[in-house]
């Protein structure tokens, strides 16, 4: 089965769920307001730099949670959905995974974002198959820290080829969406990249090579 491969953050919705989490955190009175939003716009501008420090990152967004059972992060989840992410989806969105989705393709979102932040976002944009950077759980509990290999840049390819591994879609013939530059090794490697809303470093890149791009935001 064709594989229709998706970024999420400024892909598939109108903003970054990740830094969002930050600010909903800080709106909720969970961490100190001054101190985490300064340290979440850093972040931010260090991801879209290209500079970021992905495991500091993860550390840093996954900490407030540290100590909390699965079950009292799904009631922050829901709320986060509910009050943060309902305003940031796009009908486009919603049409070119149904676009796909009719041509039987697997759809499949992945995300540097941690999956605390992401899985609830996937099955609202109604994916089934999520790959992100992941949450360390232990005895039920988070423990704050990120597990396993971060789904970022280079990291994307690892982590889906892992994912491969026990499936029967393959790589060939492949679609990838994104809008960050961060992305270029797996638009790289598929055979259908389409840039989605880029930032400049992107749509520089997408002019020089011909890829598509599109709009979901028109």
């Amino acid at each position: 089965m064709t594989l229709a491969i998706f970024d999420l953050d400024n892909t598939l919705i109108a903003g970054d769920s990740d830094h969002r989490w930050g600010e909903y955190l800080c709106e909720r009175g969970l961490v100190d307001p001054a101190l985490h939003k300064q340290e979440n716009d850093r972040f931010y501008a260090d991801y879209k730099r290209g500079s970021l420090d992905v495991d500091a990152y993860l550390r840093f967004a996954l900490g407030p949670i540290a100590g909390m059972t699965e079950a009292q992060v799904t009631v922050l989840q829901q709320a986060f959905v509910r009050d943060c992410i309902e305003s940031l989806l796009l009908e486009k969105a919603f049409a070119l995974l149904e676009e796909h989705r009719k041509q039987g393709h697997t759809l499949l979102i992945i995300t540097a974002t941690n999956t605390v932040v992401t899985r609830p976002i996937a099955t609202r944009l109604g994916v089934e198959h999520l790959i992100g950077s992941d949450a360390e759980i232990i005895a039920g509990c988070f423990t704050g820290n990120p597990c396993g290999l971060p789904a970022y840049r280079e990291g994307k390819i690892t982590r889906l080829a892992d994912w491969l591994k026990n499936r029967t879609e393959v790589l060939a013939g492949a679609w990838f969406y994104s809008d960050s530059h961060n992305d270029l090794p797996l638009l790289s490697q598929v055979d259908h990249p389409v840039v989605v809303d880029p930032d400049p470093t992107l749509a520089a890149h997408a002019a020089d090579r011909g890829w598509p791009v599109l709009s979901l935001r028109d």
